[in-house]
């Protein structure tokens, strides 16, 4: 299985399989930092409209790294509740690092900052750049299919087929064109990989 050469690449990939999307003027939102940048080459390729989706991992208290679930910026979370009971966590701390969560997204929503596009009524493409567990873009595309798309796609270059087939049941149609048994990092699959800062987000954003 090839990997691609970065971002761009994988931008022009994805494109490719959502040509049929082509004169829907669809808006492509992007998950900063990395999904932005897929975004932008989805959105010139299909003539539609970039934006982003924010989606913040919730973490267990005592390693903000360990996820028991994600938030989106409604205040909305989805939890892993299985995770949550064996780790003998109560109500109280697992709405504490919900609020924890939430005040980082919406510090992250004030950095990128601009109106939200109007997602009603459109067809809309949330892309990242790649997904392991998928809680973070789950609750991003919940929370996207709240805000009444009239189609929701799904669009990631890489990623395991059991996240795969999970997150085809949150849109109507997903595309990922590489989908490894094994994925420990995202960046493997890429021969470059380099972090996105908060500025290249926001030109990327102003296209």
């Amino acid at each position: 299985m090839s990997r691609y050469r970065d971002r761009l690449d994988a931008g022009c990939s994805l494109g490719g399989f959502l040509t049929h999307l082509h004169g829907s003027t669809p808006l492509v939102l992007g998950i900063p930092r990395g999904g932005v940048a897929i975004a932008a080459e989805v959105a010139d390729l299909l003539e539609g409209e970039i934006g982003f989706v924010l989606a913040t991992k919730v973490g267990a208290p005592w390693s903000r790294e360990l996820a028991i679930g994600a938030v989106a910026p409604d205040g909305v979370a989805l939890l892993d509740e299985p995770i949550i009971k064996s780790m003998g966590l109560d109500q109280t701390e697992v709405d504490a690092e919900v609020e924890r969560s939430l005040v980082e997204l919406q510090r992250r929503q004030a950095v990128f900052g601009g109106d939200a596009p109007q997602v009603a009524g459109r067809v809309v493409i949330v892309a990242d750049d790649g997904v392991a567990t998928g809680a973070t873009l789950r609750a991003a595309l919940a929370y996207v299919r709240r805000l009444g798309p009239d189609r929701l796609v799904c669009a990631v270059p890489v990623g395991p087929p059991a996240t795969i087939d999970q997150l085809a049941y949150e849109v109507d149609e997903i595309v990922c064109p590489m989908q490894p048994d094994r994925l420990r990092a995202v960046g493997e699959w890429y021969d470059a990989f380099p972090q996105c800062s908060d500025a290249e987000v926001l030109e990327l954003l102003g296209r």
